[in-house]
């Protein structure tokens, strides 16, 4: 494996672009499965699997990034970090949440609005949403942690248990109602309405991939060492049989199966594409693809749902034969991939204007 200490420069980033090409390509297998096929988790092979990291590796690569050791986090500073954030997320998000609406659905236009608002996942586009409201998090944090005097890993261990507190929470709907809704069921409040309450389930997997940033030079020295790897794969081999097959250690109160299966597999991941930096290069070209679809993570986010085509027979033949893993993951794969090359198409096609370069797609 690497050993280099050295803080993550820009030659090593392109296995990064790589990671999150990868992990975008879950995501839009994931939404085959669930939207095109109409498998419920229960018929599907690869969905209960894919759903224990694609998200939160997403949400731990964001966090990665978003750790600038040289930054002056002054009010000028965080003014306009905030604000390129607020355009970069909402206003796209608020453009292609109106037009999906508008062609994907039956029923009155503004109905369908209303109903989708109101809905914590947004018809989809909860995601963009949920990272803006962790930028704005973690940036006023930075803005107060500099005020500090004393430099401490304290700040940012305090913000992540607190964040565990909350995640563990959402799991605990006898306690905590907002978790699933009262009785079970996702309800009308705030939580619900604002998507607030995905950010109390992903926040501490933002958090973890900025700890790991901060603390670079550790993180890589414990993941070079000889047990650890071992170790999380053995760990994770029996939370994952037990999420998906075993139930028999599901604590109440901790949830640590499904808990430790999230962090462990995204750092599985995390650590294949580091060690085999070389094979994601530009050099390569299953690297340049995957860096390609890296750099367009929002665009594919945002435009994939338009092009979802509507297979139920798909569905219906995995749910009434005896289902694989591999048969079922590689005709999502296949599919996503077929889609994200219309969205990147797309892209490139509204790329062509400026105004919408900047305002739709973030880039200036």
């Amino acid at each position: 494996m690497e050993t280099n200490n050295q803080p993550v420069r820009k030659s090593r980033l392109e296995w990064l672009d790589a990671l999150r090409g990868f992990t975008m390509i879950m995501v839009v297998a994931y939404h085959v499965c669930q939207n095109t096929f109409l498998l419920s988790p229960k018929a599907s092979a690869s969905m209960p699997f894919l759903v224990l990291f694609r998200m939160p590796l997403f949400f731990f690569v964001s966090g990665f990034l978003a750790y600038k050791a040289s930054l002056v986090w002054d009010l000028p500073t965080l003014g306009r970090m905030l604000a390129k954030k607020l355009r970069v997320q909402l206003i796209p998000t608020v453009v292609f949440f109106l037009f999906a609406a508008a062609v994907l659905y039956k029923g009155p236009y503004l109905d369908v609005v209303c109903e989708k608002l109101i809905s914590p996942t947004k018809g989809g586009y909860w995601f963009t949403l949920t990272l803006l409201y962790m930028f704005v998090i973690y940036y006023l944090f930075c803005y107060v942690e500099s005020k500090l005097r004393w430099k401490s890993w304290v700040p940012i261990t305090v913000l992540f248990v607190l964040s565990m507190l909350v995640y563990e929470s959402c799991f605990l709907p006898k306690v905590f109602w907002w978790g699933f809704g009262r009785k079970g069921v996702a309800n009308d409040s705030w939580l619900h309405v604002t998507s607030v309450i995905q950010l109390m389930q992903y926040f501490p997997f933002f958090l973890y991939g900025n700890i790991v940033r901060r603390y670079w030079v550790q993180s890589q020295r414990l993941m070079d060492s000889k047990w650890f790897y071992p170790l999380i794969i053995t760990i994770v081999i029996f939370c994952t049989l037990d999420v998906l097959k075993w139930h028999t250690l599901r604590f109440q109160w901790t949830n640590l199966p499904m808990t430790l299966s999230k962090f462990i597999l995204l750092t599985i991941v995390f650590m294949y594409f580091r060690n085999y930096a070389k094979y994601f290069t530009h050099l390569t070209w299953i690297g340049r693809t995957l860096q390609y679809i890296g750099r367009r993570t929002l665009d594919i986010y945002l435009i994939h749902f338009l092009f979802l085509p509507n297979l139920p027979g798909i569905g219906t033949f995995f749910s009434s034969n005896r289902h694989n893993f591999i048969m079922d993951t590689t005709l999502s794969v296949l599919l996503a991939l077929l889609i994200i090359g219309f969205c990147i198409v797309t892209s490139n096609i509204l790329r062509v204007s400026p105004l919408f370069k900047k305002y739709l797609f973030g880039r200036s």
